[in-house]
């Protein structure tokens, strides 16, 4: 992002990401509670973030790697189901939302996902594009909020191994040999990474404020 303060406080359209993301979230049908996991250094600035909302927050201390901050999350949650969710993705749709629960309920856990639409090739030296398509056919775009039983998160978090790179908490629960059920995720659902992804983010909110 190229940004000195940590992105999730960063404005789109006026509002701060973080705001965004869990105003969002406390909307969706059957959301029990919602629980913010932050930097320690950041709990502060967090909470000035944090707008009344329908539901009971907490904001707790996350670790050193994700899946230390995960564990902290689903220590907090009291529910059957938990969402974990990354705040830099403001505007999850309810109907998401709705999907991931039910697909968690019937199956234990259940990521959302989008197809991969474009063309891939794999890079050549310097800079050259490698002759031959990469097959894209069943490759996914994984999105969040994912949801789990809270029992089966909880124990695949403690089995991860210490230290090891974890990009989302679907990966621990495939580690522990559970199968994780897909469902449609959405485009709207974007994740905000670089600059243009800020100004995407933006223009969208814009044109939801306006229809």
């Amino acid at each position: 992002m190229g940004s000195e303060a940590n992105k999730v406080f960063l404005s789109i359209a006026g509002v701060p990401l973080l705001t965004r993301a869990v105003t969002a979230l406390a909307g969706a049908p059957g959301l029990a509670e919602l629980i913010v996991v932050a930097r320690p250094e950041e709990m502060g600035a967090v909470v000035s973030l944090i707008p009344p909302l329908g539901v009971p927050v907490r904001i707790v201390a996350g670790g050193t790697d994700r899946q230390d901050s995960s564990r902290a999350g689903v220590a907090a949650a009291s529910g059957e189901i938990v969402l974990v969710h990354d705040a830099a993705r403001p505007f999850p749709p309810p109907d998401l939302v709705a999907r991931v629960v039910d697909g968690a309920r019937r199956h234990g856990a259940c990521i959302p996902v989008l197809p991969v639409a474009d063309t891939l090739r794999q890079a050549g030296d310097a800079g050259f594009a490698r002759p031959g398509d990469v097959a894209r056919e069943g490759l996914l775009r994984v999105q969040t909020p994912q949801g789990f039983r809270r029992d089966l998160l909880d124990a695949a978090l403690r089995a991860w191994p210490s230290k090891a790179p974890m990009t989302d908490d679907a990966a621990a629960v495939l580690a522990l040999g559970h199968p994780v059920a897909t469902t449609a995720g959405d485009e709207r659902n974007l994740k905000v990474t670089t600059r243009a992804d800020l100004d995407l983010a933006a223009a969208l909110a814009t044109l939801e404020g306006a229809t």
